[in-house]
């Protein structure tokens, strides 16, 4: 038997909880959200990274839905709420596919079902409108995870990628990370800076996730976790999932994407537009410019580093796919992820290892975070705080 088939068998018992997967936002981006035009039970190669086909090829068991909206957009609330209200019509659309899931038992119920459980995650705090009636209105609709921060800061938190705002956390930003351990909902600290980090490590009463950043120590890029950071995890029980975006797993990509960006935005386009337009525009640039090639090798060292700072109880696997113009060879689509197992198989992780990074810490750890909520609820009203209360 090959690495792949057992990869292969071992997705078969402990398949992936992927982290964290754009194509909510793919759908409103290319065809507004006409399922029709992008139909998912059959291919969507040409248009997306992820289809019902794929997904099963590639052993994903459950996936965390984003339902991300641009931090530029003026209104972000009802954008938010239409990208929720796109994973329901997927979820209404293809039941003997897609489980619709809200806890950790659900997760499992779908996984013995042989469906895929799907769960959704916001990515940024601009989402909330710096309201927590607002936030605990989205776990209400199914939201499990808040990514802090998107590419910008808000006003109560800092991101990896704009200049030092409140240097961290403010006051306001330890409130809402308090409020998602009372509500159940995942903190995630993917796009947040370090500063971020820490502070919610300090604040946080339960588990946090990464749900898509790889290792800084690795490749030296911002929205990655340093390693004083990875080696908080344990205290914590959180896990980060690695993610495979090459500018973010590959040193070399570094340059070379930011000068990539700068052509998109000289020719009009956001850097993270990935439309058909877009797309020739990026591929163009490509050609002038041959694109440094990650490989599944590539994000395997990551994994390999990230084990041995945090240890394999805090690991798992957060692809980015369809919110990334371009993937590591191996890893191409959501079919790949047997090939990182296989990988990770010939690198001497053993079966029960793998079966925590693929399944058994995602689970585990948002069980924890409901634990906690559970504890919180019986002794804590819910906080009516406001950003001029705390931050003035």
């Amino acid at each position: 038997m090959t690495a792949l088939d057992e990869a292969r068998e071992l997705l078969r018992e402990f398949p992936v909880i992927d982290g964290h997967n754009d194509l909510p936002w793919a759908l409103r981006e290319q065809v507004r959200y006409d399922l029709d035009a992008r139909d998912i039970a059959v291919p969507q190669g040409a248009h997306l990274h992820t289809d019902i086909p794929r997904l099963r090829a590639g052993g994903v068991g459950a996936q965390y839905w984003s339902v991300y909206v641009r931090s530029d957009l003026p209104d972000p609330v009802p954008a938010t709420l239409e990208q929720i209200d796109c994973v329901r019509q997927l979820l209404a659309r293809y039941p003997r596919d897609l489980a619709p899931a809200l806890t950790a038992a659900d997760m499992e119920a779908a996984r013995a079902e042989g469906r895929i459980a799907s769960l959704m995650g916001a990515e940024g705090g601009h989402s909330i409108a710096n309201s927590l009636g607002t936030l605990r209105q989205l776990y209400a609709l199914g939201v499990r995870y808040m990514t802090l921060t998107h590419n910008d800061n808000v006003a109560w938190a800092d991101s990896a990628t704009d200049k030092p705002g409140v240097g961290g956390l403010s006051a306001f930003g330890r409130a809402v990370v308090r409020e998602m351990n009372r509500e159940g909902m995942l903190v995630d600290l993917s796009h947040v800076a370090a500063t971020t980090m820490r502070d919610a490590l300090d604040a946080s009463l339960a588990p946090v996730i990464f749900s898509h950043s790889s290792s800084r120590a690795v490749c030296d890029h911002p929205r990655n976790i340093p390693d004083d950071v990875l080696e908080r995890l344990p205290g914590n029980g959180g896990m980060a999932m690695v993610t495979f975006v090459p500018k973010f797993v590959l040193q070399a990509a570094v340059d070379w994407t930011a000068a990539a960006d700068d052509n998109m935005r000289a020719h009009g386009f956001h850097h993270l537009d990935t439309t058909a337009e877009a797309m020739k525009v990026h591929h163009a640039f490509e050609e002038r410019n041959p694109r440094p090639v990650a490989t599944v090798a590539t994000v395997a060292d990551h994994l390999d580093h990230m084990r041995e700072v945090a240890g394999i109880d805090h690991l798992g696997i957060g692809g980015d796919y369809d919110g990334t113009a371009f993937t590591p060879d191996g890893l191409s689509d959501v079919s790949g992820y047997p090939n990182l197992i296989a990988e990770l198989l010939d690198r001497g992780w053993s079966k029960s290892d793998l079966a925590k990074l693929t399944w058994q810490n995602a689970v585990r750890v948002l069980g924890a975070a409901e634990d906690v909520a559970r504890e919180l609820k019986a002794r804590r009203s819910p906080s009516n705080a406001t950003l001029e209360d705390l931050d003035g």
